[in-house]
């Protein structure tokens, strides 16, 4: 396995770079498995969107400064928002685990 380093030049975790690889080049060929994927997905958009009708949930989502848009930004399903990606990763993750 090849040493990999990030951009300012430490060393990327050897298990994320083979997790990493398993995904990009894998070939999914069940198509129970990419059923169920499917099924997952759907679920998953469901219960992030009903919990858009929960003012405590919607509270916490949006940019940090009012009315910011990121050019090419990450778009959170069922707002207007677009963010950069890692509060659009907060904003959706708090979307779709809002009702466990």
């Amino acid at each position: 396995m090849q040493h990999l380093k990030n951009e300012i030049g430490q060393e990327i975790d050897s298990l994320l770079v083979s997790i990493a690889d398993y995904v990009k080049d894998t070939k999914i060929t069940s198509d129970e498995a990419l059923e169920t994927a499917r099924y997952v997905l759907m679920d998953t958009l469901g219960c992030g969107f009903l919990a858009l009708k929960y003012p405590e949930c919607t509270k916490h989502l949006g940019p940090i400064v009012p009315g910011t848009v990121v050019p090419n930004g990450s778009r959170v399903p069922g707002t207007q928002y677009v963010l950069d990606p890692v509060h659009a990763a907060f904003n959706i993750g708090c979307m779709i685990r809002w009702l466990d």
